[in-house]
């Protein structure tokens, strides 16, 4: 007796299932052997092609045998169907049951409804809930209540009403909406956005406004926790020349070794008076101060070459330069000038 259709669709989808189980971290790479062996033996016994992807497609439903089995596993806790004596009508109720609504299950649904726009989200979960005790797979009260359980802040509830309901009818792009919220509220950016994913291709027009702004808040969320772990880039100090302190203003040890003392010294080698004593004076008190709010400055007479000179003459133990000599320079002049406020040699009292 050869397989029917549908042993050969779920002989597909347990070979899909294994497959992802390896995929998925279920299974280790050292079980792959066995795997792809039993997958063999599988498609060859129920005669299927596993590669034939639209095959495959169409045993799962856009689902899988994993997602499919939860869904079953779910029902079967919610579900108590009564014996009956009849088995025709215990077959009626099972096939309300497994979601076929009801003028009372609708009844309870609309109540929710109403609730819902009362704000009432419990009173709502109330409602939907004795609706699917009467059809316990019924994609739109599952929905409903997904939806109420998040306004009342129950994400992890929302999401395994919505997995059921789109798993019962992959189709319901309403669902996939509020499984998207609702995993997007538990922090999970990545099943959320497959979910709005989903949602779009089930609605078939490239996608409501709706949810397309949550796809886009999700891609969002996913950048910037991207982001969050990538290293800090390294700053570089861009101020010409001198040497910055912390709060951004040049070190003066650097302008004070240009001169081959040191601050705080009583002379350097080339007979460099105290720096504690010149700041008592008032025109290098005066250079001084302007100096430090043009950071710029101190750059510009490091790389003068007449000061440079005089620096090394310093650091090699010479004596003072001639100053009025120094100053004929009209670089040295004009910095000079500047750095006094615009007083300096030549101006008049």
């Amino acid at each position: 007796m050869a397989p029917t259709e549908s042993k050969k669709r779920l002989a597909l989808a347990i070979i899909d299932f294994l497959g992802s189980s390896l995929k998925d971290g279920t299974l280790t790479a050292d079980d792959a052997e066995s795997i792809e062996i039993a997958q063999s033996c599988i498609a060859d016994t129920f005669k299927v092609d596993p590669t034939d992807e639209a095959a495959v497609k169409e045993a799962v439903g856009g689902q899988s045998l994993a997602s499919i089995y939860s869904v079953y596993e779910k029902l079967r806790s919610k579900s108590t169907p009564q014996a009956s004596a009849a088995g025709a009508q215990e077959s009626q109720e099972q096939k309300a049951k497994a979601g076929a609504p009801t003028p009372e299950s609708d009844k309870l649904k609309s109540e929710g409804n109403a609730l819902m726009a009362k704000k009432d989200y419990a009173a709502a979960i109330e409602s939907y809930s004795k609706a699917l005790e009467i059809a316990p797979a019924n994609p739109i009260y599952l929905s409903n209540r997904a939806a109420a359980y998040s306004a009342s802040g129950q994400h992890e509830k929302a999401a395994d009403d919505a997995e059921v309901a789109v798993a019962v009818d992959p189709k319901y792009s309403k669902a996939w909406s509020r499984l998207g919220l609702a995993r997007f509220d538990m922090g999970d950016y990545h099943a959320a956005k497959e979910a709005y994913e989903k949602g779009i291709e089930a609605e078939g027009t490239g996608g409501s406004d709706a949810m397309k702004r949550g796809l886009e808040t999700c891609n969002k969320k996913i950048e910037e926790a991207s982001r969050a772990t990538e290293p800090p880039s390294e700053e570089l100090d861009t101020a010409p020349g001198a040497s910055r302190s912390a709060g951004g203003m040049p070190d003066l040890s650097s302008l004070a070794g240009m001169f081959g003392g040191g601050a705080g010294g009583a002379g350097g080698a080339g007979g460099m008076p105290d720096l504690g004593s010149m700041m008592n004076n008032p025109m290098f008190a005066s250079m001084a101060q302007n100096l430090m709010s043009n950071p710029d400055m101190l750059g510009n007479l490091m790389s003068n070459p007449r000061l440079r000179q005089m620096a090394e003459s310093f650091g090699q133990g010479g004596g003072m330069p001639d100053m009025s000599s120094l100053m004929s320079d009209p670089n040295i002049a004009e910095m000079a000038r500047n750095m006094m406020g615009g007083g300096g040699a030549g101006r008049g009292q």
